[in-house]
């Protein structure tokens, strides 16, 4: 790792500017002599929030997948979620690397942490959470009053969806992460936050993993009154059949019967930042179909 070592020698420049200082996702203190100028990204969700705090100039490194906001295309690629250049990141000389928590190779993360660079976690678990990340990588980028407009924003969206949503009548929901096997999230996972300012109910809280997977038999079960998938980019009309096909075997299903079948676009609600606000809209619109489809009494 000495490699390693030497490129980092002279990453952070002499400055006169105060340092900096936030706590992250991962409950560590990340403190700065000065703002970065030179951020890698490591995960596209931390990309789309560097760009919202008013960074996006200032990432000269990022993975596959990075394609939002368009701009973020012409950056240089260090790898993905699964395996990261470390050699091209000490080439890059950053002075900042946020790293997904749990999106990351984790031994190449620690071994970037060994040598003492700044290592911020972004993890957002709650909707809320978004917003705050953008302010804090506002403070490290000295960014401020940019990232917390932005971070206002966003917060009035999200107040403005739980004012109109969250105290309507619950709908049990089941979200299909995969099929084969079958997968969905727990109450922990930030869908599950987003389904509940929409007055929604996951039918699959109480598991223990964050992405558990589970049977037929237990959707049969719980009989969610609507289901709910992602799918990558456009969701055209016809496409709830085909990513529920294997559902239409149980016509007794609620979901089924009244057709509440929902897609949405993976860009929007895999990625823990500023689109995963837009992903709640959609979401809250969807449940309120539901809602509409339930038999008069």
């Amino acid at each position: 790792m000495a490699w390693l070592a030497a490129a980092f020698a002279a990453v952070l420049p002499v400055g006169a500017q105060a340092a900096v200082s936030v706590v992250d996702d991962a409950g560590q203190t990340i403190t700065l002599a000065q703002p970065a100028r030179r951020i890698v990204s490591l995960a596209p969700h931390v990309t789309e929030m560097l760009f919202a705090a008013g960074g996006g100039d200032r990432i000269v490194g990022t993975v596959n997948y990075s394609d939002y906001p368009p701009p973020a295309r012409a950056i240089a690629r260090v790898g993905d979620n699964k395996a990261l250049d470390l050699e091209r990141i000490a080439a890059l000389k950053p002075d900042l690397i946020v790293v997904w928590r749990h999106g990351n190779a984790q031994k190449q993360t620690e071994r970037l942490r060994a040598l003492g660079l700044p290592l911020f976690h972004s993890e957002p678990r709650r909707l809320a959470a978004v917003p705050d990340n953008i302010e804090k990588l506002g403070v490290l980028l000295g960014t401020g009053p940019t990232a917390h407009a932005a971070a206002e924003r966003l917060r009035t969206r999200i107040a403005a969806l739980g004012k109109t949503y969250a105290a309507r009548a619950p709908v049990s929901v089941f979200y299909q992460v995969w099929q084969q096997p079958l997968m969905t999230l727990n109450g922990q996972h930030m869908v599950s936050d987003m389904l509940a300012l929409c007055g929604g109910r996951n039918v699959f809280a109480d598991e223990t993993p964050l992405v558990p997977t589970i049977s037929v038999e237990a959707v049969i079960a719980r009989n969610p009154e609507a289901m709910i998938t992602a799918s990558m980019g456009a969701t055209p009309a016809d496409r709830p059949l085909a990513d529920f096909a294997q559902w239409q075997r149980w016509p007794q299903l609620t979901a089924v019967a009244r057709g509440n079948l929902f897609t949405i676009d993976g860009d929007l609600i895999n990625r823990a930042g500023p689109r995963a606000i837009d992903a709640a809209e959609i979401l809250c619109r969807q449940l309120e179909t539901a809602r509409s489809r339930r038999p008069a009494h």
